[in-house]
């Protein structure tokens, strides 16, 4: 199938804008293959540092007998969908052994929960995060003893700071290993039932934590389509995974099956074998276009709008939210996940999944099928649903759509263009999931009501302030003002509101989850407020206009004619003063809010 117009055209611009920076991301990566050390020639203190601890594999390493593969892990066991790597790196140990290789773990990353932060100052911490974890990768991967990496990360930050950190050692072979989603628990539709009723104060603390419980329950990746399932939906469009691995549970045979695979796979593509496949080949413009197309046909999280700039960056490739926007116009939504539909990823995966989806934007031609992937061709392997025949992994066509109500093909999708949106205007530049909200809603004008945190937010929902049609903005929650969190705990009260018939809309600086929901929002606005930005200069009763149909986030406020709002002062607790250079040196949300690649030219 010839190629899109648009899909073609975006990646085009994408390619002649990236021109100068990828030329040179790519001159650096020859130069660290060709500077990558002879294990022979290394010192022999610095190799019995490095063989000290390998016990089984010690032998085996002092040869030289093949490929040394680094394990990058963020194994903790607070974070359940990270639980299940406790005891990766023993398995992955005896799976290279099978193919004549060894591995070790290079290193460990931080992995944070948003879940458990939600609300709480630890958020705070969460986008910079990601920051850590790509300086986390850069430390891990730089003794350089590894002919390949295996990357072990599941959630929001940590699969983005992974690809970030390994980028900057793309000339080794990269593969990345999911563990997998949790069984389904209760129905989400009972889930925020019951959210909604404890933010009116019809049920208590007992009762929601019941349900919570109910919905996160087990060791393995949370079943909504937030931003943890959408970084797996992301590597299978980059060809970063082994094809089909994305959501299929932890502890199944099949599961241990595929880590086999991923084992054995970057221990053949590595510079010394005659299938060199390194990170910095596979991700490249076109890599990065479809992980934004993917995010565009299934709906994803909102969080990649500053994530994919980011990982471009990092790989020399500039991706902006125009590009994003204009993609949109062209890719069809594909699927209802919750929270845009009622079922689970797991019910996703059930009804063809990752395979279903790739398999129909390439035959209509919306997604790009000659990427280099680190399977064993391009990207149409990548359409296919892996299972066992036996004991042994294979691939079979996931055939039609096994739930319309979830899944649908290209010809007929639920909306004929993509899940997010740029809306612009005189208060900024911001993303609006239109995936999320039913169309009747894309559309708010009505005057506003100014906040600086969510606590403010929940007090004046609380008093009755806010049983009105109106336009909640929440300021000063940019990556320079606090870190950009997110700010979820917006979603139940203004969900009320908008159940009691009210005319209602968000719109922030901050973040907002891939469980966002269904509330119009104008989120990630750059200019942030702090500093002077458009968001600053509103005022109470203010009339704010957020179209998503024309692309409108407006007042009719004369802005120019204000000084804007003092900057709060940073506040500390938490760790949060740790993190105060990260504050002060990121870039705008559009370029990923990164003070680490801002300060390093990238």
């Amino acid at each position: 199938m010839t190629l899109h117009d648009t899909v073609h055209r975006v990646t085009q611009r994408v390619i002649a804008n990236s021109r100068d920076s990828r030329a040179d991301y790519l001159e650096l990566m020859a130069r660290e293959a060709d500077n990558r050390p002879d294990r022979g020639q290394v010192s022999c203190s610095n190799l019995a540092h490095a063989y000290a601890g390998a016990l089984e594999d010690q032998e085996a390493l002092k040869a030289d007998r093949g490929p040394n593969i680094g394990i990058v892990t963020s194994y903790n066991d607070m974070l359940s969908a990270h639980q299940p790597y406790g005891r990766y790196p023993e398995r992955l140990k005896i799976y290279a052994r099978e193919v004549g290789a060894t591995a070790q773990v290079a290193g460990a990353t931080p992995a944070m929960c948003d879940g458990v932060t939600q609300g709480e100052t630890g958020m705070e911490l969460s986008l910079f995060s990601r920051d850590v974890i790509a300086l986390s990768t850069g430390v891990a991967l730089s003794h350089a003893m590894y002919d390949g990496v295996l990357t072990l990360g599941i959630c929001d930050k940590i699969v983005p700071g992974l690809l970030i950190g390994a980028l900057r050692f793309g000339h080794l072979p990269c593969i990345f290993v999911p563990s997998g989603p949790m069984p389904s628990g209760i129905a989400n539709k009972e889930k925020q039932r019951v959210r909604q009723l404890y933010a009116e104060g019809k049920v208590g603390r007992d009762e929601l934590l019941e349900s919570e419980l109910g919905s996160y329950h087990s060791p393995g990746t949370c079943t909504f389509y937030g931003t943890a399932n959408s970084n797996q939906m992301m590597m299978e469009m980059m060809g970063l995974h082994i094809p089909g691995s994305a959501f299929v549970q932890p502890g199944t045979k099949l599961r241990q099956a595929l880590d086999r695979e991923a084992v054995h796979r970057v221990a053949a593509i590595g510079q010394d074998g005659e299938d060199y496949r390194p990170l910095a080949r596979c991700v490249d413009e076109k890599a990065i276009v479809n992980a934004a197309i993917g995010l565009l046909a299934t709906g994803g999280s909102t969080n990649h709008a500053i994530h994919i700039p980011a990982m471009a960056r990092a790989g020399g490739i500039a991706f902006d939210w125009d590009d994003l926007s204009e993609l949109s116009t062209a890719v069809p939504l594909l699927a209802h996940v919750y929270p845009n539909g009622s079922g689970d990823v797991n019910a996703f995966h059930a009804a063809g999944g990752m395979g279903y989806v790739i398999g129909e934007l390439l035959e209509a031609g919306l997604a790009h099928r000659d990427l280099l992937t680190v399977s064993t061709g391009d990207l149409s392997g990548y359409s296919l649903e892996a299972g066992l025949d036996g004991d042994t992994l294979a691939w079979r066509d996931p055939g039609p759509s096994g739930d319309t109500e979830m899944l649908r093909p290209a010809a007929e999708p639920f909306q004929p263009d993509g899940g997010m949106r740029l809306v612009q205007g005189n208060l900024g530049r911001a993303c609006f999931k239109s995936s999320a909200v039913e169309r009747e809603r894309w559309t708010i004008e009505a005057p506003c009501r100014v906040f600086q945190t969510q606590k403010e937010v929940a007090e004046a929902f609380k008093a009755g302030e806010l049983d009105r049609d109106v336009v909640v903005v929440v300021r000063f929650q940019g990556p320079r003002a606090n870190g950009m969190p997110e700010l979820h705990k917006l979603t139940p009260p203004l969900g009320v509101l908008q159940d009691r018939g009210y005319r209602v809309a968000l719109v922030t600086d901050g973040r907002m989850s891939g469980a966002s929901g269904k509330v119009p929002s104008a989120i990630h606005c750059t200019p942030e407020a702090l500093g002077g930005g458009p968001l600053a200069r509103l005022r109470d009763g203010d009339v704010v206009r957020l179209c998503a149909a024309t692309g409108e986030l407006s007042t009719d406020a004369d802005l120019d004619a204000r000084d804007p709002a003092p900057d709060p002062s940073p506040d500390m607790g938490t760790g949060r003063e740790l993190f105060a250079m990260f504050r002060n040196f990121a870039d705008g949300a559009e370029r990923g809010g990164s003070a680490m690649l801002a300060s390093a030219g990238l």
